[in-house]
């Protein structure tokens, strides 16, 4: 009985998935090789270097795959919540007791042996949300349902950026998309990334200026919804003539921009007290929408400058401003980028080979083995490399979401798009803040970067989903 259930679970696995985890984890321990080349440590076996701990990890990470794969699937489903305490108590102890290593404070020491929980952590949380979320009366028209997503995923984020390593805590962003497959709104969709973009905007663009032009755009829009009647004509024309008062004061003079702000808050305000008065005349219901949103639109790009000054740490705002071609700090803040992109464009399209990689073989990249393993990749093996990397990861996340789309299972499913958004996140993140188009944030590559916990979170994220995918054919509560 338990040679045939151990046959059918073979039977049952997806092997692609489990062939594309070998050849990632293979070519991230023979680039984590060549990153830290020693020619005095020259055998790839060597257990005092990195790659031979690394090899080690990897030979743990096989055991804990078995393990995986031989607990039951039920298992997963039905202590998800029980696992969530446990990743919870793991970042509130690491909080209080761990150590802190290049400003975060987010490991566990024992001896020689370092662990770092918030890796564990997002396995966790996965679990969890696909519990709550494949629950029978799970809804997100029922408002409750947003409260209790946000909270599992508010807790965790709160003690990781009090550790602060903003960079892991963002990763618990990316459930959203996991959200939106199961039926968030897309208004709230779209609204989250034109959050983000007045984030960036708010950085890079006079305030008052962009204020107007999101008042503008408030009004514009409420003309193509209402049509140009005599309530939104008044409307318009007078956000107009405000904006063009206030783009009048800024090209005047220094001084009279410096006042510009002022004079915007102003006709903000005069703007959105007329549409209300409009309202109350017209009973127009887009009028009331435009006004919630132009108020909150408003109030978010004012809360931007505090965020920015008061909430993100000193090299956050360095690195954010040298991604946004605010600084050109290449000795200070901007020299981990610089020299990557040095490391990456030198590579050129087949690489200077493996173990020529001069840039990173005289420790011109640093973390090179870790958060910026990928400029191995781009110095050593091109344009090539950086495509096949590309493809394989490509492969390994498409395989995931059309697995997961397949399973009878809600929980599964869940799970699946969690693991797949997960994987995407640090793959775009990592790679980006390497070539520039990302700030440094110091996540993982995903089977790349050196480090057990990272390889061994990342291992039971992915072989848990395969377990559950193995018995694709049956639905957990």
């Amino acid at each position: 009985m338990q040679q045939g259930r151990r046959n059918s679970l073979l039977a049952n696995i997806d092997w692609l998935i489990v062939i594309l985890y070998l050849v990632l984890v293979f070519m991230g321990w023979i680039n984590i090789y060549s990153a830290v080349y020693d020619d005095t440590h020259q055998s790839i076996l060597d257990t005092s270097c990195q790659y031979g701990k690394q090899l080690i990890w990897i030979g743990a990470a096989i055991l804990v795959i078995i393990i995986v794969l031989l607990i039951d699937s039920k298992f997963y489903s039905t202590f998800a919540y029980v696992m969530y305490g446990i990743g919870c108590v793991l970042l509130l102890s690491v909080l209080l007791f761990g150590r802190e290593v290049n400003g975060a404070k987010s490991w566990f020491e024992i001896g020689s042996f370092r662990m770092q929980p918030v890796e564990f952590a997002k396995i966790a949380v996965c679990l969890a949300m696909a519990r709550l979320m494949s629950s029978e009366d799970f809804s997100f028209k029922v408002v409750r349902n947003y409260f209790w997503a946000g909270l599992i995923l508010g807790i965790p984020m709160i003690m990781i950026l009090l550790q602060n390593d903003t960079g892991s805590a963002l990763v618990f962003c990316t459930f959203i998309f996991v959200m939106f497959r199961e039926g968030l709104n897309r208004i709230l969709f779209v609204a989250a990334f034109a959050l983000i973009v007045l984030f960036i905007l708010a950085l890079v663009v006079n305030i008052s200026l962009l204020m107007l032009i999101v008042g503008l755009l408030c009004v514009i829009g409420l003309v193509v919804v209402c049509g140009r009647n005599k309530f939104t004509r008044i409307v318009l024309y007078s956000a107009v003539i405000l904006s063009a008062v206030s783009v009048v004061l800024c090209t005047i003079s220094p001084e009279l921009a410096e006042m510009s702000i002022y004079f915007a808050m102003i006709g903000y305000a005069a703007m959105s007290l007329l549409m209300l008065v409009m309202f109350f005349i017209s009973k127009m219901k887009p009028i009331l929408v435009a006004i919630i949103l132009m108020v909150g639109m408003g109030g978010f790009v004012y809360s931007v400058d505090y965020i920015f000054n008061n909430v993100l740490q000193e090299h956050q705002r360095s690195r954010i401003m040298d991604l946004l071609g605010k600084n050109e700090d290449v000795l200070g803040t901007g020299y981990n980028v610089h020299q990557s992109k040095i490391a990456i464009g030198s590579g050129g399209f087949f690489g200077k080979g493996f173990l020529h990689g001069t840039q990173t073989k005289y420790k011109f990249v640093p973390e090179q083995s870790t958060d910026f393993i990928f400029c191995t990749i781009g110095e050593e093996w091109g344009l090539v490399g950086i495509t096949v990397i590309l493809v394989l990861f490509g492969a390994l996340i498409f395989r995931i979401i059309n697995k997961a789309e397949r399973q009878r299972s809600t929980f599964s499913r869940i799970y699946g798009y969690g693991v797949a958004s997960i994987l995407f996140f640090h793959v775009a993140i990592n790679i980006g803040m390497t070539i520039g188009l990302a700030p440094v944030v110091g996540i993982p590559l995903p089977f790349f970067s050196y480090g057990g916990s990272s390889l061994w979170a990342f291992t039971i994220l992915l072989f848990i989903f395969v377990r559950l995918d193995a018995d694709r054919l049956q639905v957990f509560r």
